[in-house]
């Protein structure tokens, strides 16, 4: 360890999909964040860690910044203000686009009202032209005086190491919070969970996703070590949505279900045996006692 070390705690924001657990999973080095073209695939405050010689970082990554319609959408605006208030450094994630809609200048003007610095990361500058980057960066530096603005994309991992150099530099002086080894705080069964969840979100409809979790039931080693025995359960909010989760002879449970083992056995790095279920539980997402019940805890 380097004699000046440095430490501290980023909270990552931005609109859904802009591709703020992408971006974490690249700086992390491992998938820990689901990603989706699904709004609200990020419901939980995802803690994970990135050790170097000159200083270790501590990543949130918050739900996307939206309007609530129900109590889940509530809970996921207070993790978003509350990660905004504790934090070291801000990084806001934006596309390569000249337009700053209500969402991102409701996001600057709560910007204004801390005093912690803020990076800019524009990312997806692959899909545009660098000429549009250029002109993003302009549009959005005459709104807000950021600390640095960085363009990066985050899918095909470019410039994204410059993000991890510009943290360091703002970050204050401090202690090894974690271990070098630990990538995360999330237990093993949440990551879990949140693989099948996202596995869902990419098989199903639009309107569907929006209104399931993933409960976990068991998850135990075989006593030779060489097997994970999980036992999961889809929870849905409507009889209509069971059976198009189940699918027709049950193959949209059992694509689910192949997809999310694959990703378990990357994880955990051994074999999986996974079974899903799917329950209904209507109106969950209104219910804060479901909603506790299903994971979504708030953190003062």
């Amino acid at each position: 360890m380097k004699d000046t070390f440095k430490s501290g705690f980023v909270t990552i924001i931005g609109r859904p999909n802009v591709g703020k657990s992408t971006l974490m999973n690249h700086l992390i080095g491992q998938k820990i964040a689901i990603t989706s073209n699904k709004a609200q695939t990020t419901r939980n405050r995802i803690q994970t860690v990135y050790t170097c010689e000159e200083g270790q970082i501590i990543f949130l990554d918050t739900p996307g910044i939206n309007r609530a319609k129900n109590k889940l959408g509530e809970y996921m605006l207070h993790a978003v203000n509350s990660a905004l208030s504790e934090m070291d450094v801000v990084l806001w994630l934006v596309e390569p686009t000249t337009y700053i809609g209500k969402g991102e200048r409701a996001i600057i003007e709560r910007l204004k009202n801390i005093h912690t610095p803020v990076l800019l990361i524009i990312n997806k500058i692959d899909t545009v032209k660098q000429e549009a980057v250029r002109q993003a960066v302009e549009a959005y530096r005459k709104e807000y005086e950021f600390d640095a603005i960085i363009p990066v994309s985050a899918l095909r991992d470019r410039n994204t190491q410059e993000v991890i150099r510009t943290i360091l530099a703002y970050l204050p002086e401090g202690p090894q919070y974690y271990h070098e080894d630990t990538i995360t705080d999330q237990p093993e069964r949440q990551i879990v969970a949140e693989i099948i969840r996202e596995k869902a979100l990419r098989c199903l409809d639009h309107e569907i996703p929006h209104g399931i979790a993933v409960v976990i039931d068991a998850m135990k080693d075989r006593p030779a070590g060489n097997i994970v025995d999980i036992d999961a359960t889809i929870i849905c909010e409507k009889d209509s949505h069971k059976g198009i989760i189940i699918g027709k002879q049950g193959n949209m449970l059992k694509k689910i279900g192949t997809q999310a083992r694959m990703d378990m056995e990357k994880l955990l790095d051994t074999k999986v045996n996974l079974k899903l279920w799917v329950k209904i539980k209507k109106d969950w997402r209104d219910s804060d006692y479901l909603i506790k019940n299903f994971g979504f805890e708030q953190r003062e």
